[in-house]
């Protein structure tokens, strides 16, 4: 019998112990998770990038009582407008559609909306060297004397450019974080440990970068006084970043 009691007894010890140390595992673990002993800083930084594009971007809307219609005459207008660029010694590579629909147009007026025709657009840009943005001014003439409309210049970065200007915010965004968080750390008495954690936004490039839009301007200008604010500079790329550090 006494045998029996003192069995259980160890058992119940046993486990009363067990949950002790399982108990100081989880208080140890709290206390050296991450989070619970930290400092966040957030960091900006910026740098100037001088574009290597301006892009013309024209717009060519069409109708027609039918959808065929529409856009054969949208078509029409789109060659004339590439035959007078290439005549200007752009190859036909150098305009590149960037978006091409047809719908219909509705009138409302009545109970039932009723079908009245189609609109066909069309937008087509041109990329110029930023060391040719001088010649903004005649390609405007000549997609305008085409037919077509323009929505807007704007200027634009390669890839391997924005990659490049990106990093270099990124790291300057680093570097303000990290001074952020030693001045924190310093301020609060205390010395920065490990990083526990360290994200961005991937650098911002800041754009579109706009030198003209047509939507801000109500009044029909040639493409001479068009080119006259296109003028381009530097652009700011900028980035954020979020470190996070143990301290101690």
């Amino acid at each position: 019998m006494n045998g029996k009691v003192d069995s259980k007894v160890l058992i119940t010890g046993m486990i009363i112990l067990g949950a002790i140390i399982i108990s100081f595992g989880v208080m140890n673990s709290l206390q050296k998770s991450p989070g619970y002993n930290t400092i966040t800083a957030y960091g900006e930084g910026s740098v100037e990038a001088l574009p290597d594009y301006v892009v013309v971007y024209f717009n060519v809307q069409t109708t027609g009582a039918t959808a065929g219609e529409a856009s054969d005459d949208n078509a029409e207008i789109v060659n004339k407008m590439k035959y007078a660029l290439i005549a200007l010694g752009f190859l036909e590579s150098d305009i590149k559609t960037s978006g091409f629909s047809v719908y219909p147009t509705y009138d409302y007026s009545k109970n039932n909306q009723e079908i009245t025709g189609y609109t066909a657009t069309h937008s087509v840009n041109l990329n110029l060297d930023i060391s040719e943005s001088n010649r903004a001014g005649e390609v405007i003439d000549a997609g305008v004397g085409a037919g077509a409309g323009i929505n807007y210049i704007g200027y634009e970065l390669t890839k391997e450019n924005q990659n490049k200007y990106k990093a270099e915010a990124i790291e300057a965004a680093t570097i303000d974080a990290k001074n952020k968080a030693e001045a924190l750390a310093s301020g609060a008495e205390k010395r920065l440990g490990r990083i526990v954690s360290l994200s961005t936004d991937d650098g911002y490039l800041g754009g579109p970068w706009i030198a003209y839009s047509a939507t801000e301007d109500s009044v029909a200008r040639s493409g001479a006084e068009i080119a006259t604010n296109i003028n381009p500079s530097e652009q700011e790329v900028s980035a954020r970043v979020t470190l996070v550090y143990e301290i101690r």
